[in-house]
């Protein structure tokens, strides 16, 4: 602006106002000066003139915390809050935490020295301590947690129902003759995990079959289920049916077990948990439970928005539960026929 308004011989707040359209400048000065802008293809700095309002009002951008890029399910989260936070008129802006503790600390502490409005944030896998979003609650933030949620604070949330979720993954393996059913899972010091095993073991029960605790194991992605799996169905009391807490996993059993010379699903039932583009991309394709992320990142920003904007209360808490549905495909035996 500072050029413009030398090169027209008029002060940089007649610019500023002109590029505005503000009327208290003349129709004719303002075309001039908004032509001039136009062909000197001036753009005005949008970093500026949101530190500048940042003096009266923080500016209107949501700072979100994802674990993974790369994974199909907090990208689709993502993809839900960058639509409604547009409709809403507020931008994001976005960090990567990798799973790592001290990187969600650094971007928890960069988004307080950038004044975003407030935090949409997936914990980190070893996330045990939670100073950090305290902080962020102490100095006013809004915090909403998606996905992985902290028990440690008592925090508005999204979440996705994965007691339900599981509970029907495992009734379905069950109801197309599986008994023996794996569970693979994450770390239990994670809600969801807990909660995806409760469904497990429940169904299981409900089913009047006793919980292998053998036939448990701490594995939630492909390389690590590709190197576990052999052992496990070599075993003369190999399972049936394996429930798995993610996609990924699941066809890391799946093909671990074509290599083996078993066939799915007649040998082993398998089940993932996300309804990824990778479930309809493997052979055969994989029985799921939809989770619904777009939907997910879409309610965490009407959440938080409704606090930033004050229609619900900063310390209220907001708890709000998407349902998911079992899509069956390949990897799962037709039901038994009724007849």
């Amino acid at each position: 602006m500072k050029d413009i308004a030398r090169e027209l011989g008029v002060s940089v707040a007649t610019v500023s106002r002109a590029l505005k359209n503000n009327p208290s400048i003349s129709q004719e000065q303002r075309e001039r000066i908004q032509a001039f802008a136009r062909d000197h293809h001036f753009l005005p700095n949008a970093l500026a003139e949101s530190l500048r309002l940042s003096r009266v009002a923080k500016p209107k951008i949501i700072g979100v915390i994802v674990p993974q890029f790369a994974h199909y399910y907090f990208s689709t989260i993502l993809a839900g809050i960058e639509e409604e936070a547009t409709l809403r008129g507020y931008n994001i802006l976005v960090a990567q935490s990798a799973e790592q503790y001290e990187r969600e600390v650094a971007i928890c502490e960069s988004y307080l020295l950038h004044r975003v409005c407030g935090v949409i944030v997936s914990q980190a896998k070893d996330t045990l301590k939670y100073d950090h979003f305290r902080h962020l609650l102490e100095a006013g933030l809004p915090l909403v947690f998606y996905d992985r949620i902290c028990t440690g604070l008592n925090t508005s949330r999204v979440v996705v129902d994965d007691y339900t979720g599981a509970q029907t993954a495992v009734a379905h393996l069950i109801q197309t003759g599986c008994r023996r059913i794996a569970f693979y899972g994450s770390d239990m010091h994670l809600e969801i995990s807990k909660n995806r095993y409760n469904g497990y073991r429940d169904a299981l029960l409900q089913a009047g079959l006793n919980v292998d605790d053998s036939l448990v194991l701490d594995c939630d992605n492909r390389s690590g289920a590709e190197a576990l799996t052999p052992a496990l169905l070599m075993r003369e009391d190999r399972p049936d049916g394996v429930f798995a807490v993610n996609d990924d996993t699941a066809i890391g059993v799946l093909y671990t077990a074509k290599r083996m010379g078993l066939h799915v699903p007649d040998d082993l039932g398998i089940c993932g948990f996300t309804n990824g583009e990778r479930a309809v991309a493997c052979d055969p394709m994989l029985t799921t439970i939809e989770q619904r992320g777009h939907r997910v990142g879409a309610e965490a920003v009407k959440i938080l928005l409704d606090h930033v904007e004050g229609r619900i209360p900063i310390d209220k808490v907001e708890k709000r539960v998407v349902r998911t549905r079992l899509i069956v495909r390949g990897t799962t035996r037709p039901l038994p026929s009724s007849t």
